[in-house]
């Protein structure tokens, strides 16, 4: 866990010094989904969950494989800790963007959190008794800065719905 946050920390202060390392290749939107859903499914069931992929058209950009699997790992990591239902995955394009959006079926997000979910050590629940940081939101934002992309929450209430805008090219 130590070594988890290390790696967490040395993230951002890259991302803050313009320096978060991002190699670019063509990637399937898809392919990305579909590993993403994969490898928290069996964590999904041991709690009667499911992981979904929603249907959508095939869509290729340029990105970083490691990096866009960080964000989306974070972002179902969060829904499955913090959501409820299902949680769902999925891609569209949008002009010249690919837009990820994970979303569950939770109780959302407060207006106040919502304003500094992305900042780091930022917790829903200041209070809770649970392992997480407040990190992972705000590595999903540094890594799409570091695309050229954006973070943002599409929904807050009946479930969290958040994106991952980033260019095509």
């Amino acid at each position: 866990r130590l070594t988890r946050l290390a790696e967490d920390l040395l993230l951002l202060a890259r991302s803050d010094q313009g320096a978060l390392p991002v190699r670019h290749e063509e990637l399937s939107a898809r392919e990305l989904l579909e590993g993403t859903a994969a490898r928290f499914q069996a964590r999904a069931d041991t709690t009667g969950r499911t992981v979904a992929i929603e249907p959508g058209e095939e869509i290729t950009f340029r990105g970083d494989a490691l990096r866009v699997e960080q964000a989306l790992s974070n972002l179902v990591e969060n829904a499955l800790t913090h959501g409820a239902g299902t949680v769902k995955l999925g891609a569209q394009s949008a002009g010249d963007s690919v837009v990820f959006r994970v979303s569950d079926e939770g109780g959302g997000f407060s207006p106040e959190f919502a304003k500094r979910a992305f900042d780091r050590f930022t917790r829903a629940d200041e209070a809770r008794s649970t392992s997480g940081t407040g990190l992972g939101l705000a590595i999903v934002a540094a890594i799409a800065r570091a695309h050229g992309g954006e973070a943002r929450i599409e929904s807050t209430q009946a479930g969290t719905a958040i994106a991952l805008v980033l260019p095509r090219a």
